[in-house]
């Protein structure tokens, strides 16, 4: 009998796999598709390869402002997606040199849960039954499509993150119904290539959740490069290659493109795996968790997308740490207090903690702090006439740090650090204390303290 057993392989499944075979746990892990889950072969890895490509040539097309003569500058498209499946390979294998490494059994199936038998969980596989004492649902999200009227029937025009990572050919045309981090990132790749790129968005911005003044300033970079943005607007149907929608005023619209993209959202998997067999409780968004990751039964635990909380790898693969923690004798619990937030856009937005809105809607007596990120001389020298702004929360009551939003590169690089002043409570006289390498980005986080 196995001491975990995991369904799923994602970031939150093969980090708790590694962990718990690291700590001498017998673990076997069951993934159908491909180890890495969604956000190695369909999400994260995939997308952020495309848009590296984009910006290697966004940059070919701009180096005249540093003084740098480039050739005839071009693209292959089919090369581009070529070396997104070959980087996907490339950590795939990476991840089942892990699980090798640490001893997990990994069974390549899909797999069912059974029901219980006194303290062993049975699942079932290819017609044979596993025990373990313990397990850990991880069976992660798919992409939302809505169920709007003639989407069913526009056939390969339609596509998810899915298929259109798939795609062989660029489209000369692509209609994003959702301006959200998905939808952005897909709209930033392909009109950076060429594409003429729409997007509809239901809400007043784009990027909902994410600082609104900074969601602005990429929207207005994206309106420039040529993309069109039809914001508070709602899809009423799909015809064909046209999308038809209504302002918020009423006035109906329609906009035809070689491709449209749906990208309203993903829901969590939670049918399809038995889990009825153990009457795990789920509610609107998906399985229902505490703070220690434990289901309403003994011995089962759920992370990653399947929870519906918080569906971000990074945070998948820290809810995966603490289910392990605990089951070893490392009393751990999760917190979201400092999730990290990063779109991989050109320019990149990054954010962590509380916005200045929902410190306010949270009852929190809180102050803003902002800076253009021109104030930090590596930013000046490597982002030539662009734009950037870095913003700092701070609670009044303690003077401590509660959040920090970003546009401008490289800011991806650079949140973890305000995700640890966060976590620590970290003050603003402590963290003005903090030495900054010089000249570094980094330095428009302490610059903008200083300036207040």
């Amino acid at each position: 009998m196995y001491d975990l057993a995991i369904i799923g392989g994602g970031p939150a499944g093969y980090v708790a796999a590694e962990r718990a075979g690291a700590k001498g746990l017998a673990v076997v892990l069951f993934e159908k598709e491909a180890l890495g889950g969604v956000c190695l072969n369909e999400g994260c890895i995939p997308t952020k390869t495309l848009l590296y490509s984009a910006k290697i040539y966004e940059s070919c097309l701009g180096a005249a402002k540093y003084g740098v003569t480039a050739g005839e500058t071009g693209f292959d498209f089919q090369k581009i997606m070529d070396r997104k499946n070959r980087v996907v390979r490339r950590l795939v294998a990476g991840v089942g040199a892990k699980m090798k490494a640490h001893n997990v059994t990994v069974i390549k199936s899909a797999a069912t849960i059974t029901g219980r038998s006194g303290d062993q969980i049975n699942i079932e596989t290819a017609g044979e039954t596993h025990a373990a004492r313990n397990l850990l649902i991880c069976t992660g999200s798919e992409a939302f499509v809505p169920p709007i009227p003639g989407i069913a029937d526009a056939g390969a025009t339609v596509l998810t993150s899915r298929e259109i990572l798939a795609a062989r050919d660029r489209p000369a045309s692509l209609v994003v119904i959702g301006g959200g981090v998905i939808g952005m990132e897909f709209a930033g790749f392909f009109s950076t290539l060429g594409t003429e790129v729409t997007v509809i968005e239901m809400m007043p911005e784009i990027l909902g959740g994410l600082d609104t003044e900074i969601s602005a300033m990429l929207r207005e970079h994206y309106t420039r490069k040529g993309v069109k943005f039809n914001l508070g607007c709602r899809v009423t149907a799909v015809d064909g290659n046209t999308v038809e929608f209504t302002d918020n005023g009423g006035e109906s619209h329609r906009v035809t493109a070689e491709r449209i993209l749906v990208s309203v959202g993903r829901k969590a998997v939670t049918t399809g795996f038995g889990l009825e067999n153990l009457g795990v409780q789920t509610g609107p968004k998906g399985i229902l968790v505490d703070e220690y990751m434990r289901t309403n039964i003994p011995g089962v635990y759920a992370a990653g997308d399947v929870t519906g909380f918080s569906m971000l790898a990074h945070t998948a693969s820290r809810e995966a740490e603490v289910v392990v923690n605990n089951l070893t004798g490392d009393p751990d619990r999760m917190k979201y207090d400092a999730v990290p937030g990063v779109v991989y856009t050109n320019p990149e937005v990054a954010g962590t903690g509380h916005t200045l809105d929902s410190a306010v809607a949270a009852g929190i007596d809180a102050r803003e702090l902002k800076l253009p990120m021109a104030y930090a001389g590596r930013f000046v020298v490597e982002n030539d006439s662009v734009n950037g702004l870095c913003k700092v929360i701070v609670e009044n009551a303690g003077n401590r740090v509660i959040g920090v939003h970003m546009i401008g590169n490289p800011c991806s690089e650079m949140i973890f650090g305000a995700c640890t002043a966060i976590e620590r409570g970290i003050t603003v006289g402590e963290l003005e204390r903090v030495i900054f390498p010089h000249p570094t980005v980094s330095e428009i986080i302490r610059e903008t303290l200083f300036a207040h």
